[in-house]
């Protein structure tokens, strides 16, 4: 019996660090191709590189790093329009100097906590439709922004084409003092060229 116990033991840590690993992304495996032709934001430093938690990335516009993340990769239809959500990042965000007036309409801080969505919007339809991947968005922590909140500001919401598809980044400064374990988006209801809505909104959770 005592032979076998340091056997055992070793068998239990192995299961724990194999469940421990497939727990987690593994960034490796994680496909990114969605954002290959993503114009990078002007404003916000670009986190496409970004895989894992502690990751961080320097560039002209500032210093980026992560704290909580998930790829998703879920549709949503809201028939004609699907909603792709790619990635949700938590991101603490130092934004270059030069940025600091941009990010004072939203923030004193010179340093903050972002969560940001890479989404994809298409309209399945040939009619152009009014529609935005998110109108409102609420946080565990009791926080509430709607659209006008956005800092990326990349134009995913408004009109859409017909059989176009749109796709970029939407993120909101949160109160990096709070943990952050979950947000829940509404999107807006889905309005047709003569502003007549013909699909509700809907409310979307998603963990970090």
């Amino acid at each position: 019996m005592n032979k076998f116990l340091p056997f055992l033991i070793i068998c239990i840590f192995l299961v724990g660090c194999s469940s421990q690993a497939t727990n987690g992304e593994d960034s490796s495996k994680i496909d990114t191709s969605y954002a290959d032709d993503y114009a990078s934001n002007p404003q916000v430093t670009d986190d496409r590189t970004l895989l894992k938690v502690e990751d961080s990335v320097i560039d002209e516009k500032g210093e980026a790093t992560v704290k909580k993340l998930t790829f998703p990769n879920e549709t949503y239809e809201m028939d004609p329009v699907k909603l792709h959500i790619k990635d949700v990042k938590l991101i603490h965000l130092k934004p270059d100097y030069s940025l600091i007036d941009y990010f004072h309409m939203l923030t004193h801080e010179e340093e903050f906590d972002v969560v940001k969505l890479f989404v994809e919007i298409e309209n399945t339809s040939n009619e152009p439709l009014n529609y935005a991947p998110i109108a409102m968005l609420e946080t565990n922590t009791g926080e509430i922004f709607d659209w006008e909140k956005d800092i990326y500001l990349e134009g995913l919401n408004g009109e859409i084409e017909g059989n176009e598809t749109k796709s970029g980044n939407l993120g909101f400064i949160v109160d990096s003092s709070k943990e952050l374990e979950w947000i829940e988006i509404t999107t807006s209801d889905v309005y047709d060229k003569n502003q007549n809505k013909i699909k509700e909104s809907e409310k979307i959770k998603i963990e970090l």
